[in-house]
Formats: C-alpha cells, sequence, structure tokens
C-alpha cells in the first residue's frame, strides 16, 4: 500500500470570546488527537480589538495555559503570515478565533488505499456541520 507521510489538512477558523481557548475545546482536540483521529498540526489564537487590530500568539505562548503540555505541533508554522492576514478577517472585532491546521488521519489512510489502487482524490467538498444539521432539521420537520 502506498503510505503517505501527511494526509489531507483542514484549516480551521474558530471564533470564541475572551483571548483564549476554553477548556472544553482544548478537551475536544485532546480526545481526538489520543484517539488517532487527527493530528494537530499547527495552532495560533489571533485576538482582534474592536478597531479589528490583529494581535496573534503562537502555540508555544499560550499551550500551558490551554492545558497541551503534553502536545507537540508536527508541523508548527504550517499556517503562514500571508493565510493569518487572509483568516483573521473572518474574526469579528472585539473576539478571537483559533486558526488551527488539522490533519485527518483517517482520511490520509483512506487517501493511501485510493493511491495504491491507481486512484486519486481530484476534489473533496467540506459541508459544515451546521449547515448538514439546519437542512436535516428542515427535512425531518416536513416528513
Amino acid at each position: 500500500m502506498t503510505e503517505f507521510e501527511y494526509g489531507p489538512v483542514d484549516v480551521y477558523v474558530v471564533s470564541f470570546q475572551g483571548d483564549r481557548l476554553d477548556g472544553a475545546t482544548a478537551d475536544a482536540l485532546a480526545e481526538l488527537m489520543v484517539g488517532d483521529e487527527i493530528r494537530l498540526l499547527d495552532l495560533l489564537v489571533v485576538s482582534r480589538d474592536d478597531e479589528g487590530g490583529v494581535t496573534v500568539r503562537e502555540y508555544e505562548e499560550f499551550r500551558d495555559e490551554a492545558g497541551f503540555t503534553v502536545v507537540e505541533l508536527e508541523a508548527s508554522g504550517i499556517i503562514g503570515d500571508e493565510d493569518i492576514d487572509d483568516l483573521a478577517d473572518s474574526i469579528p472585532p472585539g473576539t478571537s478565533g483559533a486558526i488551527m491546521a488539522v490533519e485527518l488521519l483517517w482520511a490520509k489512510k483512506l487517501a493511501s488505499s485510493f493511491a495504491t489502487a491507481g486512484g486519486e482524490v481530484l476534489q473533496v467538498e467540506r459541508i459544515p456541520a451546521t449547515v448538514v444539521n439546519e437542512v436535516l432539521a428542515v427535512a425531518s420537520d416536513e416528513e
């Protein structure tokens, strides 16, 4: 079987109040990492003040307070300055957001199997969970 070193990577921008990840978010990430479902490649916290100014905190600056004391990033720096500039605009002024690059380990196995069989993933479309749940809720209400 063809074995890729890395699998597909999703980049998430998740907003939250304050200037740090909450414990529940840190716990959810840790649970997925322990279960070998994802590998956290990079993680930044970006805060926007009310005027839109941006402050970026690198993982090493907040890892202890977020409870990630045993988590080492696999590819710190994969989220570059241009990515931060592009993605920070989606964080509302007066809030913060986590920008994280998450490798999907299950998808790495699937992509490796496709490659072994001579296939190549040409495109992947992600439907956000909020959209899926809204559509299915409307569909079940119509039944």
